[in-house]
């Protein structure tokens, strides 16, 4: 026969466990439903990164949205370097003219900002930013379409 120790122990081993098991139940759905979340995100962050990855090695050749005022739209700051707007005029093979017509400013502007005499306007810089994401294919097709759309001066 079982000895009254031995069952008094066994009972309180029982409810024991049984009163652990309700105690974490809730933490072990909250730790479930925590997985399954981060999973979730894991899954979104890999999107992104194959997005992100797809706008880096495409998204160069876009012009960046403009809202009504002409600012861009995400706002951000464009860096102006004299320089490097003559370098970049001179890989793509375009004069001063050619360059200011897709940029909607005359030859002396552009002279000038080259020879840093002055420094463009916000307007002006992010045409400039936008005709950096450009080579000489889609300069050249530009200016053929600006000069297609805008008529001819008599002197």
């Amino acid at each position: 026969m079982p000895s009254v120790e031995r069952v008094l122990r066994e009972e309180i081993a029982r409810l024991s466990r049984r009163e652990v098991r309700k105690l974490t139940e809730v933490t072990r759905r909250a730790t479930a439903q925590h997985r399954h979340h981060i999973a979730m995100l894991n899954q979104r962050i890999s999107q992104l990164e194959r997005q992100l990855a797809r706008v880096v090695k495409h998204g160069a050749n876009r012009t960046p949205l403009l809202d009504d005022s002409g600012n861009s739209a995400n706002d951000t700051k464009v860096r102006f370097v004299a320089k490097g707007l003559r370098s970049h005029r001179a890989r793509l093979g375009l004069s001063a003219t050619d360059f200011g017509k897709l940029v909607g400013v005359s030859a002396n502007s552009v002279y000038s900002w080259e020879g840093g005499k002055t420094v463009p306007r916000r307007e002006q810089l992010v045409r400039i930013a936008a005709v950096r994401g450009i080579g000489k294919r889609e300069a050249n097709r530009r200016l053929e379409e600006l000069a297609r759309t805008t008529p001819a001066r008599r002197r």
